[in-house]
């Protein structure tokens, strides 16, 4: 935060001395008592042309610190409204690091994100159309999942086949850095599993702070471990690991222990739990931010995948495959309860900003559900095509950004009477998507080496 500064001036200036001569006699008049005449009464003395002159130099010397003060306290209430809205801010191009202005610590030298208000404006994102601007296609990539830190940077995880997660620039989409997924097991008092360990990066969440992301690893490689499966039930294969990445230097600096086969993972908006659900562990771990410890594991049922959070903190969404069914997990106690009948397959959600609505891809259907969490009933259906696998919301609640997997499409979903508004093409197998929103663009993914960024204009 900026130094609290405060001009206080206070000028004093007194009145002129009144100086009393005492009364003299005058040689050519006379002074005894005899003379009959009376001295003359005591004259005011006039200020001399010296004591003006200082009494103007001092008013002078005090206008101009009381002038001074109040250019230097406005010239730091500019500066703080430029950072704060990251106006004159060029991002990672320029190498001069805003990051601070994001409200993250900081970053590396030269890896400087872009950060921008996430407060919507101009016409509603259903009104505006897609408009594709770049492809990104490497070898070195094999996306599961994108995600935007809505602070200037993009993750994109590359699992177990490449064993890294690539972070690009969401404003000029260069590749910033590539985070190896390799990390000494001493360093984080990891014993048993060899000298060193990789993992397989599947997805990612921020912390509203900036400051913090946290990516699930699908399995662990090293010794003694044994790999994980999509086909599972609990106890098959060792439980896995959360890293957490420092944005300040793009680091792992924290590893946390989590159940088999971690796939997505939340933090709260109050910023007390990350929760992660576990494939193959049919639960949900919930994590202490603060301590990076697990508090609470909660059984679900099989294949949890998807999370979503009221915007309260105090509720929990998760969609478990393997079933019909929407977990609503009580983060206050962590009781348990169900909305039952969604639809086949529930894989992702997302919740509107104001918390009405709660949105389910249903991957068996191919349909997208729109649901009333306080009644616990579906509200609407549309169909978006074969597979539909993960999706975001726009900023303005006004849209959802569906990826069918088997269709090879993205569709946009207008949520106010879910419409299918828009239907474009993408590579092969689109599996992630996120919403940029400084930039009002959609990231997604596809499995076979590509990210797609599209432009909202």
């Amino acid at each position: 935060m900026g130094n609290r500064w405060r001009a206080d001036r206070r000028e004093r200036v007194g009145p002129g001395l009144l100086v009393h001569c005492p009364a003299m006699s005058s040689p050519h008049r006379g002074s005894g008592s005899g003379s009959g005449r009376t001295s003359r009464p005591p004259q005011r003395r006039r200020p001399r042309r010296a004591d003006k002159a200082r009494v103007y130099r001092r008013r002078r010397l005090y206008a101009l610190i009381g002038a001074v003060v109040i250019v230097v306290v406005l010239v730091l209430v500019a500066s703080s409204l430029l950072k704060g809205c990251g106006c004159g801010d060029d991002g990672p191009a320029t190498g001069e690091s805003s990051a601070n202005a994001a409200g993250s610590p900081g970053s590396p030298s030269g890896l400087t994100p872009s950060p921008s208000p996430t407060a919507w404006t101009g016409p509603p994102s259903s009104s505006l159309e897609l408009k594709l601007r770049k492809s990104i296609v490497s070898p070195d990539i094999a996306p599961k999942s994108v995600v935007s830190s809505n602070t200037g940077y993009v993750f994109a995880q590359n699992m177990m086949y490449k064993h890294s997660i690539t972070v690009y620039d969401a404003r000029t989409l260069k590749l910033v850095k590539t985070i190896s997924d390799e990390i000494t097991a001493a360093d984080f008092r990891i014993k048993g599993h060899g000298e060193t360990i990789q993992g397989a990066p599947v997805e990612c969440a921020f912390t509203p702070d900036g400051r913090f992301a946290y990516v699930s690893n699908y399995s662990m490689y090293g010794e003694g471990f044994v790999e994980g499966h999509d086909a599972c039930s609990p106890g098959g294969q060792s439980d896995s690991y959360v890293y957490r990445v420092s944005l300040a230097d793009l680091e792992i600096d924290k590893v946390i222990k989590v159940g088999e086969v971690p796939k997505y993972l939340a933090v709260t908006p109050d910023q007390k739990y990350l929760l992660v659900t576990n494939w193959c562990s049919y639960s949900l771990s919930v994590i202490d931010i603060h301590t990076s410890k697990v508090v609470k594991t909660v059984t679900l049922g099989p294949y949890p995948r998807g999370v979503a959070v009221s915007p309260d903190s105090r509720t929990a969404y998760i969609a478990v495959m393997g079933t019909t069914n929407i977990a609503v997990v009580d983060l206050e106690d962590f009781s348990l309860s169900w909305i039952n009948g969604v639809g086949a397959g529930p894989r992702h959600l997302c919740m509107a900003g104001n918390g009405k609505y709660l949105y389910a891809t249903l991957n068996n259907e191919g349909n997208v559900a729109k649901i009333d969490p306080k009644k616990k009933t579906v509200v609407d259906k549309v169909y978006t095509g074969a597979q539909p696998r993960s999706m975001d919301i726009a900023p303005d609640g006004k849209s959802l950004f569906v990826v069918n997997y088997d269709s090879s499409t993205m569709s946009q979903v207008r949520t106010s009477d879910m419409k299918v508004i828009d239907s474009v093409s993408t590579n092969a197998l689109p599996i992630g998507i996120t919403y940029d929103a400084p930039t009002k663009s959609v990231w997604l993914c596809c499995y076979t080496g590509s990210i797609m960024v599209f432009e909202q204009t």
